[in-house]
């Protein structure tokens, strides 16, 4: 479970991003944000994730949704990642984790038996006053990008 709930202010960051520069979550107060989190670039959910939400890019720009994708994966490496699969989402790194924390997302898992600590794959619909509008916990990839853009519609009714 997240460190949040719907109502909640969503934690503010200034982190680096893909292409250089920063992104400021605070600074995109107005508009809604879709922040979501995945566990590393370039493995096929996050991929898979990353491809759904771009391709519906022109729809969240549309009803004036930022969308920002956050791993604890390193600019050059977001970087790489964009450009092999064309991605056209915002991507920011949080290398020492300090946000995905915040968010309550670095969390312990498990896989083939063996215990480790990774990012929670998760996402946040966030509203133009800076608070949680939706959460999609533990994320299941196929549609979820589509299910995201109808939660972003409605709150924008």
């Amino acid at each position: 479970m997240t460190a949040l709930d719907i109502g909640s202010n969503a934690p503010d960051f200034t982190l680096p991003r893909d292409g250089g520069g920063t992104i400021t979550l605070s600074g995109l107060r107005g508009n809604p944000v879709v922040l979501y989190f995945y566990p590393k670039d370039d493995t096929s959910g996050c991929t898979q994730e990353a491809i759904e939400f771009s391709g519906l890019k022109p729809q969240f720009e549309k009803l004036g949704v930022k969308v920002i994708g956050m791993s604890p994966d390193a600019v050059k490496k977001h970087d790489k990642f964009k450009t092999k699969h064309e991605l056209k989402v915002d991507l920011v790194a949080d290398e020492d984790k300090s946000i995905i924390g915040a968010y309550g997302l670095w969390v312990e898992k498990s896989m083939y038996g063996r215990k480790y600590m990774g990012v929670e794959r998760t996402t946040f619909l966030i509203d133009s006053d800076g608070k949680v509008a939706k959460i999609w916990n533990k994320v299941k990839v196929p549609g979820h990008a589509a299910e995201v853009l109808d939660a972003a519609k409605a709150l924008k009714a």
